[in-house]
């Protein structure tokens, strides 16, 4: 079985908040909703490598740029308004109309974020048209918005809204930025942790694939949004437990036993979670790239033995929060985490679950002091009575 690894994405993406598009509910436990044709479910991805279409009920929810529209709204492609570059191609900086969506000057009114693929990336073109047929239909407070697309010729575009804050990557581990403090980084996991369980809540049961710090993106006020569908795939249904792959992915991230049998689940992107979690707990990487690829210990090996002890888990704390958290709160974190990383998936909790979870220990820092360890064990035993 091929293995398709990344290494973190070095790109920065987009948002604001100006467009928004029609809506379907397809969850009643959800305010989030898919917007497609009337009648038509999302459509399975597994054929896309087939027919190489735009699925036509996306295309009426999403602009259809025409290249040199693009090429204005980015001042031609200058490095000036490049954002980041990523494996199959780059992001710049462009400014568009609000209303018109025609591209303007620099300052104009809106700011986007627009991919541009290599022309040579034929595996770019299939995460460029999952990123279309996935975004156009699907509209989600903490999903990226996509607002449009260009497919002229051999170019392949997408525009997006713009994220001033970039990506969680470059706030954990990039030096000289400021820490983020610990209140925003329990918003931050309960966004994330939003819109993973509508993933999973829609009838297509839909499998992010692709979880990392690199593709979570953050607003002005570090509301964070999932970006970057390019791997997303419909999950199993009806009787079948699991969908087989390709294993795809990022080192660090990707569940054990997606690894070693391309058995995609859920419970896949739960595991994701966990090692997000560690990552906002420690300030650490799921992988330290300065180490290079074969480095035995990820962030999930050297955590594990910290995460089982209510009290030795603050040694795995972020140094740069200068203890400015609440104790009770991260060894609650923790074993949310400690749960998500199980080595079997029917273990793990769900999103839904959760989310659940990391919203009741907000709540609990402006509540009465518990004892830690009581709160630890609260949280741990919560989970273990949950419906898998």
């Amino acid at each position: 079985m091929g293995n398709c690894w990344r290494k973190p994405a070095k790109c920065a993406h987009a948002s604001s908040n100006q467009f928004s598009g029609s809506t379907k509910p397809q969850s009643p436990a959800k305010q989030n909703s898919i917007s497609s044709s009337q009648h038509e479910p999302l459509r399975s991805l597994n054929k896309l490598s087939m027919t190489s279409k735009i699925d036509t009920s996306v295309s009426s929810n999403l602009k259809s740029f025409n290249f040199i529209d693009l090429k204005n709204a980015t001042k031609n492609f200058r490095a000036e308004s490049l954002l980041g570059e990523g494996g199959f191609g780059c992001v710049f900086k462009g400014w568009i109309d609000e209303n018109t969506l025609a591209p303007t000057k620099a300052g104009g009114r809106t700011v986007v974020a627009i991919k541009r693929l290599k022309t040579e990336s034929f595996q770019g073109h299939k995460e460029w048209l999952a990123e279309v047929n996935y975004l156009g239909q699907l509209h989600h407070e903490n999903l990226v918005k996509l607002i449009g697309y260009c497919a002229e010729s051999d170019n392949r575009l997408l525009v997006y809204e713009f994220m001033s804050k970039g990506s969680l990557e470059n706030h954990l581990f990039r030096n000289g930025v400021q820490p983020i403090s610990w209140a925003k980084r329990i918003e931050i996991a309960i966004g994330v942790a939003r819109g993973l369980s509508f993933l999973h809540s829609l009838d297509a049961n839909v499998i992010y694939r692709d979880l990392k710090a690199s593709n979570i993106l953050l607003d002005l006020d570090y509301n964070a949004k999932l970006s970057d569908f390019g791997l997303a795939r419909d999950g199993p249904t009806g009787d079948n437990t699991h969908v087989s792959t390709k294993v795809v992915g990022t080192q660090g991230y990707a569940a054990p036993e997606y690894v070693a049998t391309g058995h995609l689940t859920p419970k896949s992107d739960v595991y994701s979670f966990g090692v997000v979690l560690l990552e906002l707990l420690s300030g650490r990487r799921a992988m330290d790239d300065e180490r290079g690829w074969f480095v035995e210990e990820t962030l999930v090996d050297w955590a594990k033995p910290f995460l089982g002890d209510s009290r030795r888990v603050l040694r795995i704390m972020d140094t740069r929060l200068g203890g400015q958290y609440s104790k009770k709160g991260a060894q609650a974190v923790a074993a949310v985490a400690s749960q998500c990383l199980r080595t079997d998936p029917k273990n793990r909790p769900t999103m839904v679950y959760a989310l659940a979870t990391l919203e009741r220990i907000r709540t609990s820092n402006d509540a009465p002091k518990t004892s830690h360890t009581k709160l630890y064990h609260n949280v741990i035993k919560h989970t273990n009575d949950q419906p898998h």
